[in-house]
């Protein structure tokens, strides 16, 4: 089975502790998406899992089988690098099948593991072609079906689309995606863009300066993140915050003076930060006013960026808008699109009453 479980996890470089007890639980066939900034420790954990870094503390079972001193070869796994990695000066059906030949298995059994990669791929046509004759996507699609032959338990993918152009980003999404459903071979994937890892993964796992912040399916980290770290990375656009004091009537003051009628889960001169995400504000008859600077439109939506008081906010509308920079408009958001965080500790506030309210 490929189940992995990392247990207490710890890295440290000298002195410098990079990776601080991360746990987690991956299921047999479940595709966990790794995502967060340069620097939080996503990739340092996918290169243990694969036994490229040795293990400071911890453990780290694949399988039900501890492998922190299990070479990379012995863990059963295939890993495809952002740099896909291939041979230059061996064909498309050379560098697929490479692995297996090391492994000394049959010829016949070789030839039927790529073939069969090849066609799941979109790459019969291109068995004998060398890495110099093949586009960015075809290299990828390569470096995907040398991990496939191999029949591994898990796979892992170290920002695999990263050096590919955005609208080839798009198409190998929609075919990493139809791959894994096909296969149904546990996959953990390590990205900085939370686009990837919101659209292919079954559960995120956003990581902070080594720690997990928060994990959960997709939409659950979208609709409700546990703090203002994953309310800024996931969503895009990214959410607008507001920061302020909680009067008595339940009014958001900004630092400005400008006072916004909000249903706050604090009462008495609290601290706290608002975030709305852009497609949830709205332009309203009546609300709060804010001045327009830049309109974007791109055809089926519209992005405006305005000034709320001293604060720059998006608004991200359907469709297309007679509104122009210099206009005064005036927003609204429904109350179970309004997350209110403490400014201090940055963590989630939980509400007496966020739900229901119309706009």
């Amino acid at each position: 089975m490929g189940t992995v479980a990392i247990r207490s996890v710890r890295k440290t470089y000298g002195q410098l502790e990079v990776i601080h007890g991360v746990s987690l639980d991956i299921a047999d066939g479940e595709f966990v998406a790794l995502v967060g900034p340069s620097g939080c420790g996503k990739s340092t954990l996918l290169r243990m899992i694969a036994g490229l870094e040795e293990i400071t503390g911890g453990e780290i079972a694949i399988g039900g089988r501890v492998v922190n001193d299990v070479v990379p070869k012995d863990r059963d796994i295939a890993m495809v690098f952002q740099n896909y990695a291939l041979y230059p000066h061996m064909n498309v059906r050379d560098n697929m099948g490479f692995a297996l030949r090391q492994r000394r298995l049959p010829r016949a059994e070789i030839d039927a593991r790529v073939a069969d990669a090849a066609r799941i791929l979109g790459l019969e046509q291109l068995l004998d072609r060398k890495p110099r004759a093949l586009s960015g996507g075809q290299r990828q699609r390569v470096a995907m079906g040398r991990a496939i032959v191999r029949q591994p338990n898990v796979f892992l993918f170290d920002e695999p689309l990263s050096n590919l152009d955005a609208k080839l980003r798009v198409q190998m999404r929609s075919e990493l995606k139809e791959l894994h459903q096909r296969l149904g071979v546990t996959t953990v994937y390590v990205t900085h863009d939370q686009i990837e890892a919101m659209t292919l993964a079954d559960r995120v796992v956003v990581m902070n300066g080594g720690i997990v912040e928060q994990m959960g399916p997709p939409l659950d980290l979208y609709d409700r993140p546990g703090s203002l770290f994953v309310a800024a990375f996931i969503g895009s656009p990214p959410m607008n915050f507001l920061e302020g004091i909680v009067d008595r009537d339940e009014t958001l003051v900004l630092d400005d003076g400008s006072r916004l009628a909000l249903p706050l889960p604090v009462r008495g001169k609290a601290r706290v930060t608002v975030g709305i995400r852009p497609e949830h504000l709205a332009l309203a008859a009546a609300g709060w006013p804010a001045v327009v600077s830049v309109i974007e439109p791109t055809g089926s939506e519209t992005q405006i960026t305005a000034r709320l008081g001293e604060n720059v906010i998006r608004v991200l509308i359907r469709g297309r808008t007679e509104v122009r920079p210099g206009e005064t408009i005036h927003l609204a958001a429904r109350a179970g699109d309004v997350h209110v965080f403490d400014t201090g500790s940055g963590r989630r506030l939980t509400a007496r009453a966020l739900e229901g309210a119309d706009r």
